[in-house]
């Protein structure tokens, strides 16, 4: 039976990765875990603790004393707040990961996920369809961090025999988890402020097209990612994944279909550059070949779902 350890449960991702995995593996066999409390039904479904990755000697103690098989390290400080804080960012998101790799070598752990993202690319990275294997010259802390996070992953693969496996995740669109301090953060605060409001400023130009996913995809990559078979994977970086491209003017027409009196205003602020340097569409044919993704939300679909559940918690 897999043990698994959600580090980072009460975030974006983890908050629907945990209750995902625990439908699968049941309640009882994932532990979620975070530095802050977690939402009720992270609690009320199965095991939470509060937990520091960058507490080695915690961790290590936590792994063994519940005998865990995997590990999702979700704990990261996002790209917008990672600007802020640089030195903290690259401490954290550097750190947390080699502590999870070191682990998983000595205590013999069986699967690590880590997410990467699109921050990985750069303004010199094609902006279509951008490739699985292209050039990465990112510009951001959290870029910067991310693509030393792909090369450490892979290393110790080759090195240690780990099984590691990770996504770029695109920007990710949830209604049960609000904004983070992230680029792409404002296609999920414009959903809150459209309803509570009627009106939203965005910090990124009207026509900043940038990559997307609806949470209920992401979740559901990730777990395919990791029940795959270790032989058919070809990547031992990060897999591209693809959902939706679109820019803001995009989004706030077809939220105005639903809500007519909405409007949007743009202050573009420093994360404009952030999303001019990262692409606007992804290729995610390897993906495909190799674990047979495929995405199912389109613009229209996400954006029914998002309007009717945050109007459920308004």
């Amino acid at each position: 039976m897999e043990r698994i350890l959600v580090i980072g449960a009460a975030g974006q991702i983890g908050s629907e990765l945990t209750l995902a995995l625990r439908k699968v593996y049941g309640n009882e066999n994932v532990f979620a875990t975070d530095i802050k409390d977690a939402q009720k039904d992270i609690k009320r479904s199965g095991p939470f603790q509060i937990l520091d990755v960058m507490d080695d000697k915690r961790l290590i103690h936590f792994v063994i004393r519940y005998n865990i098989t995997q590990i999702y390290l979700l704990a990261a400080v996002l790209s917008g707040n990672a600007e802020r804080l640089p030195l903290q960012a690259w401490d954290i998101n550097m750190r947390s990961l080699l502590n999870i790799l070191d682990l998983a070598r000595e205590v013999g752990i069986k699967k690590v996920f880590w997410p990467s993202s699109i921050a990985v690319f750069g303004p010199t990275t094609p902006k279509t369809d951008t490739p699985q294997l292209t050039i990465m010259e990112p510009s951001t802390v959290y870029g910067i961090s991310k693509l030393a996070g792909e090369r450490w992953c892979e290393y110790y693969i080759k090195k240690h025999g780990l099984d590691v496996r990770s996504i770029r995740y695109p920007g990710l669109i949830s209604f049960k988890t609000e904004a983070g301090g992230g680029t792409t953060d404002y296609a999920v605060e414009i959903f809150y402020d459209a309803i509570k409001y009627g009106k939203y400023e965005c910090f990124l130009k009207p026509d900043a097209t940038l990559p997307m996913m609806f949470m209920p995809d992401a979740i559901r990559a990730t777990i395919e990612l990791m029940e795959a078979d270790q032989s058919k994977l070809s990547v031992h970086s990060s897999y591209n994944v693809s959902g939706i491209s679109f820019d803001p003017q995009q989004l706030a027409a077809e939220i105005k279909k639903s809500i007519h009196k909405f409007q949007i205003t743009y202050k573009p602020d420093f994360r404009q550059v952030i999303a001019e340097s990262w692409p606007e569409t992804i290729d995610d044919s390897v993906a495909r070949k190799d674990w047979g993704w495929e995405s199912k939300y389109d613009l229209k679909k996400m954006t029914k779902i998002m309007l009717k559940e945050i109007k459920k918690k308004s």
